[in-house]
């Protein structure tokens, strides 16, 4: 036998070769197109092409295109629903819906009319084939993910009228199936709704409970990956056994996991870049192989129908976007983002031709002939790029235009840097990932995890564990694509090391976790937070999590009276308000009427897209009266103050008993704000009563701030 006996023939079928070779695509096509300046999506569709039957025949279109791409479809729309900011969608609702209504219908009178005029086709044939136009997939949403546009005004449009119209154009491909099957009747649509209907609430209603429970008791990032494509599957799965597409179970699926990943989080970083790297990229290469460019000039009727087809299907989306526009007032750049996002073919397009093209009439031709096959293939095609082409100009000029401004805030705004000490490997995660959430998204290298070696007790074990707790912290940020800065000193304490990181770094905040009592005598902060406390005025948050940060369902916050009138008021009011639009819950304040006052105006103007709640709290002193509003999956924040500040109440000396005593069983986060530095927010208002005090405070606040630089 020859060593060296190989047989090359086309196409190849060695599963080896097959993925290097779809593995040689995925790599490249950004590459060279990147240099022409066409989008990366193009490049996996003609390279489908080329390789495909119908080009070059390198590849069969085999099971594996049929399984990766299937998979590739499903995470599209699944990202698009877990990217999808859901207080925004709430906001626009009702858009939403108006975009759904708009761009189903102008497609379908458009694409009635178009069918039975222009290409003389049977009013069901007409029906079914403008109900392809009418749905649309979001084949170009990762050029929004990679642009970070997701939580878009224009985007969260766009996503929720995908939902609208994908599902209308569904329902009638499965009435015009059922109408050739003789099951069309009163019985067919009861029946029809009511699955329909107990899978939407089997799936809103179990999916997020069984999700909080897996994260709360499983914290392994396989499982947790393979636990949330298992939940997408399920949720096609069962769509698909009422009848119904895959793809909105998917996409469903993506809604009701929302709150559970956070964008920034490393479970999300893990699922965006499997997707985009394997199984989006392997679905475009396959929508790119069913596509016959041959069959435009090859005469007959598949030109005409191809050119009507894109036509029709292209100018419909436009003029619904168009509409969606002037009806809104919104600026053209948004239109083109809606009309660029819907505009694309493919998933139910692919489904409904498919359909069709295997239902015989009565007369014994096919719904959907062969000239509505090869002109589907190349709509999509053409849609497909006229969808990637112009989202990637309408993503330049507002990845552009926030970077602007962006720029523009950075030099109003300080650095921020966060230090957390990683002494307890129990901790270090909890710490990070609140770290993760509160912290400005749009600046670099924001987060210090800190090692300190005491002198007079080091060892070499001890200084291994310090190397791996700082290890291991680098890499939880590292898995959500945030870098960290790893800082290992000597010292002659913990405390001092810690302050002495904060005055060479330049920290501003600091995030450590709640000292665990070792005897009787022992104090509830500890030692090292009452030397830190003492030692800086840099923001200091004392945490205690019972469970991840991603699973907690409300954020209740505690706030002293005179908290608005400290250096730090501001920063932490945004700090919790990130964390609750981020994680998707409610942000809970409770305070005095004044302070009340003073939270709503900060958080209407700056924060209007959190979910918040605002509650009187009279007797601070006794915070046993938050016990009924503070449940086991709660994060309870109480705002405290060092003593000697605007706001220190002698209360606070009751503090920890109170806080061991009645929330034990509670998260935590003590936090004491910052009293360093210019305030950063004065904002002046008179009170019902008349009077104005923030004047006073803010004279009190810079006297105090001045002392503070002296000493």
């Amino acid at each position: 036998m020859n060593l060296f006996d190989f047989n090359f023939t086309l196409p190849i079928t060695d599963p080896t070769w097959v993925f290097f070779l779809v593995l040689i695509i995925i790599l490249f096509a950004p590459m060279i197109l990147g240099r022409l300046h066409i989008p990366h999506i193009i490049g996996m569709i003609l390279a489908g092409v080329v390789i495909g039957e119908h080009g070059f025949h390198v590849l069969d279109r085999d099971s594996s295109f049929e399984l990766f791409g299937k998979v590739g479809l499903y995470y599209i729309m699944f990202l698009a629903g877990l990217e999808m900011d859901m207080e925004d969608f709430k906001k626009n609702r009702t858009k939403s819906i108006v975009f759904g209504w708009l761009t189903f219908l102008i497609p379908m009178g458009l694409g009635i009319w178009s069918s039975m005029s222009m290409l003389g086709y049977g009013f069901l044939t007409a029906v079914l084939l403008a109900s392809m136009y009418a749905s649309h997939t979001l084949i170009a949403y990762p050029i929004i993910s990679r642009y970070g546009l997701s939580r878009l005004r224009s985007v969260n449009i766009t996503i929720g009228g995908t939902a609208v119209t994908v599902t209308l154009a569904l329902i009638i491909l499965a009435v015009i199936g059922g109408m050739f099957k003789g099951t069309v009747d009163g019985w067919f649509w009861g029946f029809l709704v009511a699955k329909v209907a107990f899978l939407g609430f089997l799936i809103v209603f179990f999916f997020p409970r069984i999700g909080r429970w897996f994260f709360r008791k499983y914290d392994d990032s396989v499982m947790q990956f393979v636990f949330v494509l298992a939940m997408v599957f399920l949720g096609g799965g069962l769509m698909e056994f009422v009848g119904m597409e895959g793809i909105l179970g998917a996409f469903l699926a993506g809604l009701v996991l929302n709150r559970l990943i956070p964008h920034v989080s490393p479970l999300m970083n893990r699922l965006e870049f499997v997707g985009n790297a394997l199984f989006i990229p392997y679905f475009l290469i396959g929508v790119g192989m069913i596509i016959d460019v041959r069959s435009l000039f090859t005469g007959g009727e598949a030109l005409k129908v191809a050119v009507v087809m894109t036509v029709v299907a292209t100018f419909s989306k436009w003029l619904a976007a168009w509409i969606t526009q002037k009806i809104y007032g919104m600026k053209p750049n948004e239109r083109n983002m809606i009309f660029g996002l819907s505009n694309a073919q493919a998933a139910a397009t692919l489904a409904a031709v498919l359909i069709g093209h295997e239902i015989i009439m009565e007369n014994g031709e096919r719904l959907l002939n062969d000239d509505v096959l090869n002109g589907t293939v190349v709509m999509i095609l053409f849609t497909c790029v006229i969808s990637s082409l112009v989202t990637e100009r309408a993503a330049r000029r507002f990845a552009l235009d926030e970077t602007v401004q962006s720029e523009e805030e950075g030099t109003k705004k300080n650095k921020e840097q966060i230090l957390i000490p990683v002494a307890n490997p129990d901790t270090i995660e909890d710490l990070i990932n609140l770290a993760l959430v509160i912290k400005d998204a749009k600046q670099k290298n924001a987060l210090i995890a800190l090692n300190v070696i005491n002198d007079n007790n080091s060892s070499e074990k001890k200084e291994l564990q310090g190397k791996r707790n700082l290890e291991k912290a680098a890499m939880i940020a590292a898995a959500a694509d945030v870098p960290v800065t790893m800082v290992s000193r000597y010292d002659l304490n913990i405390a001092s090391g810690i302050i002495h990181t904060i005055k060479e770094y330049e920290a501003t905040d600091v995030v450590i976790g709640l000292h665990r009592k070792a005897n009787i005598v022992d104090s509830f902060f500890g030692h090292l937070a009452e030397s830190l406390l003492k030692g800086t005025h840099r923001e200091v948050m004392i945490a205690k999590f019972l469970m991840p940060v991603n699973t907690l369902r409300r954020i209740n916050i505690a706030v002293p009276p005179k908290a608005e009138y400290e250096t730090g008021f501001a920063k932490w009011v945004e700090h919790f308000c990130r964390m609750g639009s981020i994680l998707g819950c409610r942000v809970h304040f409770f305070a005095n009427e004044r302070t009340l006052m003073r939270l709503q105006h900060l958080v209407k103007k700056k924060y209007a897209g959190t979910p918040t709640e605002f509650s009187t709290l009279d007797e601070w002193e006794d915070l046993l009266l938050l016990t009924g509003q503070v449940n086991f999956d709660h994060l309870l924040v109480v705002i405290s103050a060092r003593r000697g500040s605007i706001s220190y109440d002698p209360s606070f000396d009751r503090l920890p008993a109170q806080l061991g005593k009645y929330f034990s069983n509670n998260s935590l986060i003590i936090l004491y704000p910052d009293q360093f530095g210019e305030p950063q927010e004065i904002v002046s208002f008179s009170d019902p009563r008349g009077h104005n005090e923030s004047q006073h405070y803010e004279k009190v606040g810079k006297w105090f701030y001045k002392w503070l630089k002296k000493n």
